[in-house]
C-alpha cells in the first residue's frame, strides 16, 4: 500500500515485540565465576599488540555479570565545533534569507568543523564531559557505541575514541542508522546490559554532514550542522529500569526520498590488460539528496505512531510525559509532532534554531543543553524519539537519572 506520502508501508503496521517487565524472568541467574586455567593455557587476541599498548589484565573480563538488570541514564555531555554559520552567511553563498530560512525551517544557525577539528575530537570530548557528570572512571565503561554515519575512519571510529577516553576495559563499535542512530544505540546499549550483564554503556551520537552537503543547493545546505553529545548508561535493579518502552522501525522503500549513495570514478589504472569491468571503478559519496516535501509527510505521520507505541509499551498516557524531545530537523516537524500528542510547547525542547540538524547527535545535545540549565530533573520523563534517512524511525520512554 502507497500512504499519502508516497511511501509504500505495511497495510497494518507490525506491533513492537512485547518485553516482560519487572524483576528477574525466568532462566537469568548470576553466572559462575570462570574456572581458572593454567597460565600456558591463557590466550590474549591483543598478543600481537604491543604490551605497553594492551595489558594482560585489560583482556580479561569482569566478572560476576548480572543479566536480567534494568538501564538508567546517569551521565550526559555534548560537544560544537568552534565555527559558527548564520543564515545571513549563507545568503551570500546561495539564493536565501535569514527570514527564508527560518520561515520554513526554524534553523538560524549551525556549527561546521574547520580547522584541525574532526568528528572524533567532538566525540571524545562529549565522551569525556558525560563520564565527569556520571562520576563514571573510563576504565569502568564496558562498552563504547558510536552512532555515527559520518567516521573520520571509513572502517568505524569507536576504537579511537575509548582509547582516547581512556576506556582501557571497553569493547566498541559503530551504528549506522543516520538521524535515528542515537536511539538506536540508547536501546542497543540497554540490551546488552539487560542480556550481556554489563555495567556502563558510553552511547556517543556524533555527525558532521556538513562535507556531504552541496553549499550550492539552497533545498539541502540551510539544514544540516556538525556536533556530538553522550549519554552513560548504567546498569540498575530491574524495578529502577529507566527505560520504560521502545519501538523501532524502517523502511526501505523510502530511501530514494533521502540519501547520500555512493559514486564511481575512473578507474585508478589506465591499463586492464583486456580484462572488462575490471578493476572497479573508484567510489565516492554523493552529495545529500532529500525530497524535502516526503520527508517531511513521512516524520510528522510516523513519529508520533512511533512515540504512540513506545508509550502503549511502557502503559503510559501521552499526559504522563515531561519532556518531548524529538530529532532536530525541522521546528514544523517538531510542532506538529507535539500537536498530535497533545503535548504543550512549554514541555517541547528545541535548540534546533542553534545548531540545525545534527543527524546523530541532536538527541544527546539537546539533552545535555537542558539537563545541564536545569530544565531536565532527576525522574523526568522524556519521549524520545529518532527519524531519518533509511528511511528508519525510533523512540524511546525513559527516565531520566
Amino acid at each position: 500500500m502507497v500512504a499519502a506520502s508516497g511511501l509504500a508501508l505495511p497495510r497494518v503496521a507490525a506491533p513492537c515485540p512485547a518485553r516482560t517487565r519487572g524483576g528477574l524472568r525466568g532462566g537469568f541467574a548470576r553466572f559462575a565465576p570462570p574456572v581458572a586455567l593454567p597460565p600456558q593455557q591463557l590466550r590474549c587476541c591483543a598478543s600481537a599488540v604491543d604490551d605497553g599498548v594492551v595489558s594482560a589484565e585489560a583482556s580479561k573480563p569482569r566478572f560476576p555479570r548480572v543479566v536480567g538488570m534494568g538501564s538508567k541514564l546517569v551521565g550526559c555531555g555534548s560537544a560544537i565545533p568552534s565555527l559558527s554559520i548564520s543564515n545571513d552567511n549563507l545568503s551570500k553563498i546561495v539564493e536565501t534569507s535569514d527570514e527564508w530560512i527560518a520561515a520554513r525551517t526554524g534553523i538560524r544557525n549551525r556549527r561546521v568543523l574547520s580547522g584541525d577539528e574532526t568528528l572524533r575530537g567532538l566525540s571524545i570530548q562529549a565522551a569525556k564531559r558525560a563520564l565527569e557528570m556520571a562520576q563514571v572512571k573510563p576504565e569502568d565503561v564496558d562498552l563504547v557505541l558510536l552512532c555515527t554515519s559520518t567516521p573520520d575512519d571509513l572502517f568505524g571510529g569507536a576504537a579511537q575514541v575509548l582509547t582516547e577516553v581512556g576506556c582501557t576495559n571497553a569493547f566498541g563499535f559503530d551504528i549506522t542508522a543516520a538521524c535515528s542512530g542515537f536511539i538506536v544505540g540508547l536501546i542497543t546499549a540497554t540490551r546488552f546490559i539487560k542480556g550481556g550483564g554489563l555495567q556502563n554503556v558510553l552511547v556517543v551520537g556524533a555527525d558532521a554532514l556538513s562535507k556531504f552537503v552541496d553549499w550550492t543547493d539552497r533545498g539541502t545546505c540551510i539544514l544540516f550542522g556538525d556536533a556530538a553529545g553522550a549519554v552513560l548508561v548504567q546498569a540498575c535493579s530491574a524495578d529502577e529500569d529507566g527505560l520504560l518502552g521502545f519501538c523501532v522501525q524502517s523502511d526501505g522503500n523510502g530511501q530514494k526520498h533521502l540519501n547520500a549513495a555512493t559514486s564511481n570514478d575512473e578507474s585508478i589504472l589506465s591499463n586492464t590488460n583486456g580484462v572488462p569491468g575490471f578493476p572497479p571503478k573508484k567510489a565516492t559519496y554523493s552529495c545529500i539528496q532529500m525530497n524535502g516535501k516526503e520527508v517531511f509527510r513521512f516524520a510528522v505521520r510516523c513519529v508520533p505512531q512511533s512515540i504512540e507505541k513506545a508509550l502503549e509499551e511502557a502503559g503510559l498516557p501521552a499526559s504522563s510525559i515531561d519532556w518531548l524531545l524529538l530529532h532536530q530537523a525541522n521546528q514544523r516537524i517538531i510542532d506538529a509532532a507535539a500537536n498530535r500528542l497533545d503535548i504543550p510547547s512549554d514541555k517541547v525542547i528545541s535548540n534546533l534554531a542553534n545548531y540545525g540538524n545534527t543527524s546523530a547527535a541532536s538527541i544527546p545535545l539537546a539533552l545535555d543543553e537542558a539537563v545541564r540549565s536545569g530544565k531536565v530533573k532527576t525522574g523526568d520523563i522524556i519521549a524520545a524519539s529518532g527519524f531519518g534517512a533509511g528511511l528508519t524511525w525510533g523512540s524511546a520512554i525513559v527516565k531520566w537519572g
